[in-house]
């Protein structure tokens, strides 16, 4: 693992114990998981126990320490989203994806998770997608949701491909 990226990320908070959270995000962000080496990185650079790193990584949900895909499906199963449909849409995102909540496609691609609220009850059922909220979905939608990523992914690696960079 290149830690170079790490120590940047460490540098921009200046090594400080209180930024640990927020380093935590940005190594997350860069690899779409918190891999080991980087925790003891980040463990050894605050002169922190690895445990102590682990225990925050560990205790807020929004923190990974598996392997995430580039794109990110949240599907909501709270009492509103799911007598509104949600198990459908859940049933085709697993069926489109080839894959159970909490996984992550072969081709690091999607990850697939469901929650109990997403907070967004009236516009319900809901999918969150890369940071934006779909309201009022159904599987149809929800397939479509995925079609587009896909095709925009195909177009991205193909323009990619005839500028010679590799994917």
């Amino acid at each position: 693992m290149d830690f170079e990226h790490v120590e940047k990320i460490i540098d921009k908070y200046e090594e400080k114990r209180t930024a640990l959270i927020s380093i935590l995000h940005e190594i997350q962000d860069q690899y779409h998981h918190l891999p080991e080496e980087a925790l003891r990185k980040v463990a050894s650079r605050l002169r922190m126990d690895l445990n102590d790193i682990y225990g925050v990584a560990t205790f807020y949900k929004s923190f990974s320490l598996i392997p995430k895909g580039k794109h990110s499906v949240t599907l909501c199963l709270g009492t509103a989203c799911h007598v509104r449909g949600g198990p459908k849409i859940l049933r085709e995102m697993k069926r489109q994806l080839n894959i159970e909540p909490g996984q992550t496609t072969a081709d690091k691609q999607f990850s697939l998770n469901v929650v109990n609220c997403l907070g967004v009850c009236a516009i319900g059922p809901v999918m969150f997608v890369d940071g934006k909220f779909y309201g009022e979905m159904n599987s149809i939608k929800a397939k479509r949701i995925i079609e587009k990523i896909n095709k925009n992914n195909n177009k991205s690696n193909k323009n990619k491909k005839r500028n010679g960079v590799k994917s």
